[in-house]
């Protein structure tokens, strides 16, 4: 589904380097990108979802989308910081995106929303936030999910909401779903697959049974 050959000098944690990335995704696949900071994820993503250039190529079904623009590749990214307009409604938020009430409807009962859907977001926690966010990246029923930190600023309880509220949704839509952690917790709840970058190469990459150690205490179940 996805064939990813991308590479641009990049500045990293230690310094000036080079990200290169090769990888095939299957469709429907959830993989969870790990690494430490500064190892070139968030600039992965951000060249999937057309906001950086590299060289090389980038396939969706077949499809290039190295200079296809933005708007026009069929992404759905939950950013770290909500990104909301705080002007508007929850279902305002959602409509902004694609004027589908019906699907709305459907995101915001399945991420139990239902009842703030005419609520002002600057009123609401972060946590409802971050679930807002993931409906709206949802609202075009992209082609690709791509998801940066998403659990990141949650505390424990919410974090094991909303980690089922994206296995929902992920199984439900069939979306294929990139995630930036660094969590071992979610990536084990949530992935077919983890790849590990390190100085933007990948290093490793497998089931999270292969790339996960075993003494790592798991303590989501979904």
């Amino acid at each position: 589904m996805l064939d990813i050959d991308l590479k641009m000098p990049l500045h990293g944690s230690q310094g000036s380097m080079e990200l290169a990335v090769k990888l095939h995704i299957n469709k429907g696949e959830f993989v969870v990108l790990m690494g430490e900071s500064g190892a070139g994820k968030t600039t992965l993503l951000r060249l999937l979802a057309g906001l950086e250039k590299a060289e090389g190529s980038l396939k969706v079904e077949g499809e290039e989308w190295t200079t296809l623009p933005p708007q026009k590749r069929g992404i759905g990214f939950m950013f770290q910081d909500y990104a909301l307009f705080e002007h508007m409604s929850v279902e305002e938020n959602l409509l902004f995106v694609q004027p589908d009430k019906a699907l709305a409807k459907e995101l915001l009962a399945l991420t139990q929303l239902s009842k703030l859907s005419n609520r002002n977001v600057k009123h609401l926690s972060g946590g409802q936030k971050q679930r807002v966010s993931l409906c709206r990246a949802m609202m075009q029923k992209p082609k690709l999910l791509l998801m940066d930190e998403p659990f990141s600023a949650l505390d424990s309880s919410m974090k094991t909401l909303l980690l089922k509220e994206v296995a929902l949704l992920h199984k439900t839509f069939g979306t294929t779903t990139i995630m930036i952690s660094h969590d071992a917790n979610s990536a084990y709840a949530l992935a077919d697959r983890i790849v590990v970058l390190h100085q933007g190469k990948v290093q490793k990459e497998g089931t999270k049974f292969e790339v996960l150690k075993k003494e790592e205490k798991i303590v989501y179940s979904l």
